[in-house]
């Protein structure tokens, strides 16, 4: 726990032959010029330090899967970053610090995204999809492994953008381990659920997604509203104002009133990389599809109660037993 986490996922700076042969991620920070920001005292180019805890059961390889003691696969010196800086050049302030030298500290406020006033409501959806339409300019996103990008001497990365940026992290996090060849994988694991990591590591994204879209704004004071689902029988944010409505002509697309009807998707065909054995390429797959009220009920019958998040909040216990999809009275699982 003493160790500084890192955030960064494919730094565009890092992505090149060169870096992936040398394993060496330590961009230098633009204010300076220095690796890692280290003349002005920002940080260092460092040795990646890992847990040497095993794996839980749910994943009994080794050597096989490029998410395997991250981000060692690909970069084994990266930027460790001083004080209150972060990101993969410690050019960005840690999370609640602002400012040129990320020594202001400032509370976000989340607020009920039916409370916005309709110039706020108009900024949020304003802001995603400019950063759909946006390309990302600090990263970009694997469409191969590191064995067929033979050690480095072929890169295989692609642009999206900076909102495509956390649609990928989401789906690689999460994907099949690929025991190698078409439709060899491992189902039982998943790097960001189904275990201990699943709350840490999505507050995580969503504090690494608020991030960026304040830096391509602008607009430090930008936070992700929340929506109040307890008890909600429908998906009420889906109208045009917020999340789209329902397309009257086809229930699983959105209104073309809507501006997320214009909307491509990416890695959303998750059996089919499957089956060919491959990663997410990155390109578009067609339209945003969304059917609320026709999921599979079976699985998940309908929202939560206010009764039942009372009682998930009332848990004691983070996580119990095997610390999986099979843990009782476990915070974490019954949260998931």
């Amino acid at each position: 726990m003493s160790l500084p986490p890192t955030y960064q996922q494919f730094p565009r700076l890092c992505t090149t032959q060169d870096t992936l042969r040398t394993k060496e991620c330590c961009p230098a920070w633009e204010g300076d010029g220095s690796a890692c920001g280290a003349w002005s005292g920002r940080g260092s180019c460092e040795d990646v330090e890992i847990s040497e805890q095993p794996d839980g059961p749910q994943y009994p390889f080794s050597g096989l899967d490029d998410r395997e003691k991250w981000p060692l696969v690909f970069y084994n010196r990266t930027c460790q970053c001083a004080g209150n800086f972060m990101g993969f050049n410690c050019g960005d302030c840690r999370f609640g610090y602002f400012g040129e030298n990320c020594d202001e500290r400032r509370e976000s406020l989340r607020r009920n995204i039916f409370h916005l006033t309709r110039a706020e409501r108009n900024r949020l959806i304003s802001y995603l999809n400019l950063a759909k339409q946006t390309v990302s300019r600090d990263y970009v996103v694997a469409t191969g492994t590191y064995r067929e990008m033979v050690n480095g001497s072929n890169p295989m990365f692609a642009d999206v953008s900076v909102y495509d940026v956390f649609v990928w992290m989401h789906y690689y996090v999460s994907r099949n381990a690929q025991l190698g060849g078409p439709g060899n994988v491992w189902r039982d694991v998943d790097f960001a659920h189904w275990a201990p990591a699943f709350p840490p590591w999505h507050r995580v994204y969503l504090l690494l997604w608020e991030h960026e879209i304040r830096k391509l704004t602008g607009d430090m004071n930008f936070s992700i509203p929340y929506w109040d689902w307890r008890d909600a029988q429908g998906c009420d944010v889906c109208t045009d104002e917020l999340m789209g409505a329902q397309s009257p002509q086809d229930p699983s697309l959105i209104r073309s009133s809507s501006v997320f009807s214009s909307w491509k998707v990416l890695c959303s065909q998750a059996e089919e990389y499957n089956n060919r054995g491959v990663l997410c390429n990155a390109r578009n797959e067609g339209p945003l599809r969304r059917n609320p009220g026709n999921h599979n009920r079976s699985l998940v019958e309908r929202l939560p109660t206010s009764a039942e998040v009372e009682f998930t909040l009332s848990l004691p216990n983070y996580d119990t037993g095997a610390m999986d999809r099979t843990a009782n009275m476990s915070f974490r699982n019954t949260l998931e």
